[in-house]
């Protein structure tokens, strides 16, 4: 499988990273096993796995057959319901919402409208699981995420606000399933695939992991541009000791702390840029044939007209996420909270909306079957897909547009752009 004849089974691994597709999740860890494999920080400050005891073929054929960089499908066709409807951008779903936390404090805090804190708080609360699996700030690395358990409405709530750099979730997905507890994952949409993934291998996701969250990803600053923007701004990135990417207002402010207590902040649109063409993205976001979450039980997103805030609406921005409901399960989970009064519903919404506030994602999803062509035609892994109509939609574009793209994937191969180094500590 996957060059198993003319590479070993190390080369064969690190290929996924050397040729961009690797997004760090960890998973590979977990499938390995840490006394063989490891997730490290590399000289190019990425979190990447490294080896450091012999693999062999068939465990990674598994990592292939899990790595959401190499293998993604949309919702499992059994999840697919009478009252499901397919939208050909916004794939399956059942009810799409405009919703916010209805908790003030944590409509403040957190990320837009706080959506995804309220419900894992809510989860906890209710006793629907007894613990949530997530991301918050590294205390280590703090522009990084780092896997954590919450086991209280405190725990979520200390995870509060999006992370805009690497993260690794499912580094030991097998001692979280050893717990025997209902769970549920809140993470980006690559890492709910990842989980759907290894359900395949171990069924115990599927019956303890009772409920999966997506953010709607635009993706994450690559720490190299991470370090740029720091140094831009008169800060050396190993003197920060904390960095808050957005919340406390919607979008609110970056925040870095410095060792010496220095805070500088600055406006959303200074570290992503006013529009999509200035975003510095790593290459596998930019080739992610889902980043709205369609594995998950239900998605959360900003709704910015537009796709993004203007300078002078942050400040009377209040937050509100659109939710979308994909799944019986993720419906349920939604509407409770909303009885609750962990969650205000404002009003309902279509795929057409989610159009108008998400563009990027509706270009993205259009162009990545012609960028998945143009690494397939020079020699490079692209991304399986099941079930996510990339093909259907590129066809829309016609076939001149679709070479054009394929051609500039090709040329950002050969301009080296698409490439990492062989994993090593840093």
């Amino acid at each position: 499988m996957m060059d198993s004849e003319d590479r070993t089974p190390e080369e064969r691994l690190y290929r996924i990273v050397e040729e961009g597709l690797c997004i760090g999740c960890g998973l590979c860890q977990s499938v390995a096993g840490a006394e063989r494999l490891s997730m490290v920080v590399t000289p190019e400050g990425n979190e990447r796995p490294y080896v450091s005891a012999p693999l062999d073929h068939a465990t990674v054929d598994r990592i292939y057959d899990v790595c959401p960089g190499t293998h993604l499908e949309g919702l499992p066709e059994s999840e697919i319901v009478e009252e499901t409807e397919i939208d050909a951008v916004w794939g399956p779903y059942i009810r799409i919402v405009r919703a916010y936390a209805g908790d003030p404090e944590v409509r403040f805090k957190g990320s837009t409208g706080g959506v995804l804190t309220a419900l894992g708080a809510y989860l906890i609360e209710s006793g629907r699981v007894a613990f949530v699996l997530h991301a918050k700030a590294s205390k280590a690395q703090p522009s990084f995420g780092e896997r954590h358990v919450s086991v209280t409405r405190a725990d979520v709530l200390a995870g509060m606000g999006s992370r805009y750099g690497p993260t690794a979730p499912l580094v030991d997905l097998g001692d979280v399933l050893d717990r025997g507890e209902p769970f549920a994952y809140i993470g980006k949409p690559c890492d709910v695939s990842a989980l759907r993934n290894f359900a395949r291998h171990d069924p115990r996701v599927d019956e303890l992991c009772k409920y999966k969250l997506a953010l709607v990803c635009g993706g994450f600053m690559p720490p190299p541009d991470m370090r740029a923007f720091l140094k831009n701004i008169g800060i050396d990135y190993r003197e920060v000791v904390d960095l808050r990417y957005r919340g406390y207002g919607c979008p609110g402010p970056t925040r870095i702390e410095t060792r010496d207590g220095t805070v500088v902040e600055k406006n959303y649109l200074d570290f992503w840029g006013e529009d999509e063409s200035s975003w510095s993205l790593p290459f596998r976001c930019k080739v992610c044939p889902d980043a709205i979450g369609e594995a998950a039980d239900l998605a959360a997103s900003d709704t910015w007209p537009g796709g993004g805030p203007t300078w002078e609406g942050q400040a009377d921005d209040l937050g509100t996420n659109a939710i979308v409901a994909r799944t019986r399960a993720g419906l349920d989970l939604m509407e409770a909270a909303e009885r609750d009064g962990a969650l205000v519903i404002e009003g309902d919404e279509t795929a057409r909306y989610m159009d108008e506030v998400q563009p990027h994602q509706v270009n993205k999803k259009r162009a990545v079957w012609a960028r998945h062509l143009g690494l397939r035609t020079v020699g490079r892994l692209a991304p399986e897909t099941q079930r996510l109509r990339i093909a259907e939609l590129a066809k829309d574009n016609g076939v001149a547009e679709n070479l054009r793209t394929a051609r500039g994937t090709r040329r950002r191969v050969r301009e080296g752009k698409t490439s990492e180094p062989t994993p090593r500590p840093e």
